[in-house]
């Protein structure tokens, strides 16, 4: 067995479905919690005692503290147990917003995290990363293989299935490249919102100068949080005179109260992808973390 990928049991419909496609098997990472909430993790070994020379390790890193310990725990043991080269395939990445100071004293969290993984993995792949000034994930995981895959096309062709002639609408400036990529692949209508945030769950939305009267709109971004923004867009959308609104987003991280809110606003359908387990996902990514996962196969295990 030169390649193993391992999963934590939350992930095992997912992690299953990128092994199937990479052509690896898959093994689970036990794990206990003591009451004092410390973790205990085992690894599966071999007849020998040991990993296989490349070893990936499948966690996306939503609600990321307790996950941030597993990859320390994990990463150490498993080079001390035989792995030479380990691959982290983290479709969700954490931490990656605060990318400046704001405040003097604040933590720049993607840079300490960013250098947290890349001093315990030789490759780190992620879907649709939140980096805001920077312009690849190397500047925030400075090693080579820092691979950033884009979650825009697929659910662009998801809503060309299911909607003929949609107009897609960017919640903020941010979403701007993200949209336009997404819409050139089927030409679609695309405009991009203006937000001022006022708080973590108090945003205000300024519409795109396009007419949206009668028109079937979907929300496209690349995560979805508390959802006030979703929500709020939405609201002008209607009230401007948009037929439906549907939301596509990578990250269904939706926290709290953040699905309701959004159903509440009058939003149709979600869509997700499944870098995040959740009732709306309907885009399994194996296929496209597979694909990028090959050449570190190949890579890793010589």
């Amino acid at each position: 067995m030169s390649a193993l990928l391992l999963y934590f049991a939350d992930e095992q419909a997912a992690a299953e479905r990128l092994a199937q496609a990479c052509g690896v098997p898959a093994a689970c990472v036990e794990s206990h919690r003591f009451p004092d909430d410390e973790l205990r993790l085992r690894l599966p070994l071999d007849s020998q005692g040991l990993l296989p020379s490349n070893v990936i390790v499948y966690r996306s890193l939503n609600r990321p503290n307790d996950k941030l310990v597993e990859l320390l725990l994990v990463a150490a043991q498993a080079r001390d147990l035989g792995a030479r080269h380990l691959t982290l395939v983290a479709p969700y990445l954490a931490y990656m917003r605060q990318d400046i100071a704001f405040h003097p004293g604040e933590i720049v969290s993607q840079k300490v995290v960013g250098r947290f993984l890349a001093e315990r993995f030789d490759a780190v792949i992620t879907v649709d990363p939140h980096l805001h000034r920077i312009a690849t994930l190397q500047e925030a995981i400075p090693i080579e293989s820092a691979i950033s895959l884009s979650g825009a096309p697929i659910l662009a062709q998801l809503i060309a299935q299911h909607l003929e002639r949609p107009l897609l609408v960017g919640p903020d400036a941010e979403s701007a490249q993200w949209i336009e990529a997404a819409a050139r692949a089927h030409h679609f209508d695309h405009g991009v919102c203006t937000k001022e945030r006022r708080g973590d769950k108090d945003v205000e939305i300024t519409l795109p100068e396009i007419d949206v009267r009668g028109r079937t709109v979907v929300l496209l971004d690349d995560i979805a949080s508390s959802g006030r923004t979703i929500a709020a867009a939405t609201q002008r959308l209607l009230q401007a005179g948009a037929r439906s609104v549907d939301v596509a987003v990578t990250h269904a991280l939706f926290a709290g109260d953040a699905l309701q809110v959004i159903k509440a606003s009058g939003v149709g359908r979600i869509w997700s992808t499944d870098c995040i387990a959740h009732d709306s996902n309907a885009i399994h990514m194996a296929p496209l973390l597979a694909q990028a996962l090959q050449p570190l196969l190949k890579g890793g295990s010589t």
